[in-house]
Formats: C-alpha cells, sequence, structure tokens
C-alpha cells in the first residue's frame, strides 16, 4: 500500500509537471522584422461557417457549410510598405507611404515576398502563407452572418472601410478604420488582398479545410479597394487576377501555420 502511494504521488507530480509546460498559442504576438519593424498577427480560432452570399453574385453562389479544422494566424493588417521593403529591400507601391498597405504586387511577387519572410524569421513557428478562400471569408467574417463584419447595415461601412465613399482616391494607413471582432483590420476596403487559391467555382456540398480547385489560370481576391464601392467589400465578395497580375489596388495579407 505504501508502495503505491508512493508511486501515485510521483505519477501525479509528473502529470502535474506535463500539464504545466503545455503551451497555448498566444492570441495576438508579433514578429520582429528588424530596425524596428513588426508583423502582428491575431490566431484565429477552428470552427465552421457559412460561405458565400445567395443574394450577391453568381460567383458567390451556392452558399455552403466550411469547416476550419485547426486554427491559424492571420496579420491584423494588410502588410504594409515598411514592411514589405524590410523584407524585399524595394517599395513597388505606386501610392507610398510606410504604415500604408503595399499594392501593385502580383500573386508570384507575394510568393516570393513569403519566401524571403520564412527565410528571415524562420519556421519554428510556423509558416508564412497566403490564407485560402475560406480562411480569409471566415475571418472576415469573424461570426457574423451579414453582408459586412457588423450585420448589413452600408451606411456603417465607413467606420470599418476605406472605400470609394470616404478614401479621396487613394489608400490609407493600415488600422485606422474599426476592427472586426476577432481583432483584423481593413477585411473590407483599402486594398484587394491575394489568396493562395485558384479560382474556382463553388459547390453546394460541405466541405473541410477547402484550398481550391488543383490547377487553374486565375488566383483568387478578397476584400475589396480604396476605390470600389459598398458591394465589392463584402465578406463574400469575390474578384480574380492572374498569378503575374499587378495593380494600384492589388495587396495582401499574411497567415501562418501554427506550429505542432
Amino acid at each position: 500500500m505504501r508502495n503505491c502511494a508512493i508511486w501515485c504521488a510521483v505519477l501525479l507530480a509528473m502529470a502535474g509537471t506535463a500539464f504545466s509546460e503545455t503551451k497555448e498559442s498566444p492570441k495576438e504576438f508579433a514578429v520582429e522584422l528588424g530596425g524596428g519593424v513588426k508583423l502582428d498577427l491575431v490566431l484565429v480560432p477552428a470552427g465552421f461557417f457559412s460561405m458565400g452570399d445567395d443574394k450577391g453574385y453568381h460567383v458567390e453562389k451556392p452558399v455552403h457549410k466550411v469547416t476550419i479544422t485547426k486554427p491559424f494566424y492571420l496579420g491584423k493588417y494588410e502588410v504594409t510598405q515598411e514592411q514589405w521593403e524590410s523584407i524585399m529591400g524595394n517599395n513597388p507601391s505606386l501610392i507610398k507611404g510606410p504604415k500604408k498597405p503595399v499594392e501593385n504586387i502580383s500573386w508570384d511577387n507575394c510568393q516570393q515576398f513569403l519566401v524571403e519572410l520564412n527565410e528571415k524569421t524562420g519556421e519554428r513557428e510556423g509558416k508564412f502563407v497566403l490564407p485560402t478562400e475560406a480562411q480569409w471569408e471566415y475571418a472576415c467574417r469573424a461570426g457574423s452572418t451579414g453582408k459586412f463584419c457588423f450585420g448589413d447595415d452600408e451606411i456603417q461601412l465607413a467606420e470599418y472601410a476605406r472605400y470609394d465613399k470616404n478614401s479621396g482616391g487613394k489608400t490609407y494607413p493600415v488600422g485606422d478604420r474599426k476592427p472586426n471582432a476577432w481583432g483584423l483590420y481593413d477585411m473590407h476596403g483599402n486594398v484587394w488582398e491575394w489568396c493562395e487559391d485558384w479560382y474556382g467555382k463553388y459547390g453546394a456540398e460541405a466541405v473541410t479545410d477547402p484550398s481550391g480547385p488543383a490547377t487553374g489560370s486565375r488566383r483568387v481576391l478578397r476584400g475589396g479597394g480604396w476605390g470600389l464601392d459598398a458591394r465589392f467589400c463584402r465578406s463574400a465578395s469575390r474578384a480574380t487576377d492572374e498569378p503575374r497580375g499587378r495593380g494600384i489596388y492589388l495587396g495582401m495579407r499574411v497567415a501562418r501555420v501554427v506550429a505542432e
């Protein structure tokens, strides 16, 4: 009996140690890029949502259930010009400003940025990637089901987005509007954001961790932009361009895989 009690105490102590060493992923953290430049990330929880808009354009239909099985990190803001320059050593943007979103970048440019970013920061804490289209819409909605992350009232959009009615024909420093419920800024407006997926039509069936078609000719863009009206800034709004396409509307936001 005495030996049993001793072993029970040892096992409990070991269990307690193991429990205390279990590390949960932080809800937010910043990655140092050098020169005082940081990249802020927000943890997006696993879950499910209804993707698309049955009252929207045909490319947003049919609405279908999507399950995201693993949490992931998403940039708190769109990638800025100073962040891009700290990694790539250049600034391709046409509307200059260190805190403004980098634009005039192609999907191919984004992939090179991610290669350089991963080499600079290492992948021990997780690999930087572009979000999938499903991850992007899930994060944009942040539990909401309306046209926008805050509901359906377009009058409120100016509080959350820079778009044609309040942009004055230019981009703005990231984060100058309200965030969504998960603390993500500029998910509506400012610049379109490249996603990882090839563009394809939706199916009606429920899907888990979708990553788009295996092949294609055009990549997905999400979020709308500073020169577009509210219709194109909705949570479900989709656009496409060739991977080499560049323009004053085209920017990016990074995602990061949660390290195992």
